[in-house]
């Protein structure tokens, strides 16, 4: 028996075409998959999560502060700051010596504020268990 989600999955071999069509039209392209990735991993690394959620309190802080806040190491908040620069969610500002930090726009904002909302109102298992009973 095809497990559920292989290619063999469909019981019966027919593909409607303008269902298809339709469905390829609405497809995302290519490079802006890769952009809605990138933005994910954003939230792939803790220290990365608590770094955007320090700078969620819209004011400049700079990577003193932002290791004081997260209880981190500066060094750890200076490597996770690169990461985020580089995929332009973070902004910096030099003034002298110092660089201060902002998020860039609404959109990672918004991301962390959906992201805190869901892992609030439910617990995610990343890893489901299989389903016992049933002979499977």
């Amino acid at each position: 028996m095809p497990r559920a989600g292989s290619l063999d999955a469909c019981s019966v071999k027919l593909v409607d075409a303008s269902r298809v069509r339709s469905a390829r039209r609405q497809l995302t392209s290519a490079a802006e998959v890769e952009r809605i990735c990138s933005l994910f991993r954003l939230l792939g690394d803790p220290t990365r999560v608590r770094v955007l959620e320090a700078l969620l309190v819209g004011q400049e802080l700079c990577v003193c502060d932002i290791a004081a806040t997260i209880g981190a190491l500066e060094t750890t908040v200076s490597q996770a700051l690169r990461f985020l620069r580089a995929t332009g969610a973070v902004r910096a500002r030099r003034d002298g010596r110092m660089v201060y930090y902002t998020l860039a726009d609404g959109t990672v904002r918004r991301l962390l504020a959906d992201a805190r909302e869901g892992a609030l109102s439910k617990t995610v298992d990343p890893e489901p268990r299989r389903r016992s009973g049933g002979g499977r």
